[in-house]
């Protein structure tokens, strides 16, 4: 199996403060992986270390084949590419249509083939089931169907891993159930880890994957 994130000794930080001390986590391709605890117990700074927005100072850590802490700062955006992001709060560009939100990620990502990109977002549309929805405004959409959109561009650039911070925490119990089964449906179909922060256990319950609970400045795997 493909190890996509491997941790080892890894102290968390967030700004200037320690939040976890010696992270030893090691998650596989197509692997399901919650992570959980109180709101200040670290869960977000472990993503934020992920995506090398929070810098590794002390242990071993690799994503995707980029060890963290020789990573150069002219790498991080070759990271990012590798990664998918869904926010709790979708974070989508209020000014532009669903299209050009997507369109604007794949441009900022280097591409340049108008008839690829356009084939692209058609396929990332049908994906997550808003083929119709493309010509509309964030605004005009539902929280479930903005959602959607957040998910169709995190999968655009065919991420090996897909980081979802409470991604249904916004959302009512129906249409988060809709939003993890996408997430699931599409993890088993691409081979996508997902990694997803949450503190509903109800979700964890729902659908079994691996734990790792944040409390007492530590991470660890129940």
């Amino acid at each position: 199996m493909e190890s996509l994130v491997s941790f080892s000794g890894a102290d968390v930080r967030a700004g200037e403060n320690t939040v976890i001390y010696d992270l030893n986590m090691n998650i596989n391709a197509g692997e399901l992986v919650y992570i959980t605890g109180r709101v200040g117990s670290g869960k977000t700074s472990i993503i934020r270390t992920i995506t090398a927005e929070n810098r590794l100072l002390k242990g071993e850590g690799s994503v995707c084949g980029f060890d963290l802490r020789k990573l150069r700062n002219r790498d991080i955006p070759k990271l990012r590419r590798c990664l998918g992001v869904v926010f709790q709060d979708f974070k989508l560009l209020q000014d532009r249509s669903v299209w050009e939100n997507l369109d604007f990620v794949l441009k900022a990502t280097g591409w340049k083939d108008r008839r690829k990109t356009d084939e692209r977002i058609d396929e990332v549309l049908d994906a997550v089931g808003m083929t119709t929805k493309a010509h509309k405004m964030p605004h005009q959409l539902s929280g479930g169907e903005q959602q959607r959109i957040a998910i169709a561009r995190a999968i655009l650039n065919a991420p090996k891993l897909i980081l979802a911070d409470e991604p249904t925490g916004n959302l009512d119990s129906e249409t988060a159930e809709g939003i993890l089964s996408l997430l699931e449906k599409l993890g088993k179909e691409q081979g996508t880890a997902i990694i997803m922060v949450t503190h509903d256990l109800s979700i964890v319950e729902r659908r079994p994957g691996r734990v790792f609970v944040c409390e007492n400045e530590s991470c660890t795997e129940r």
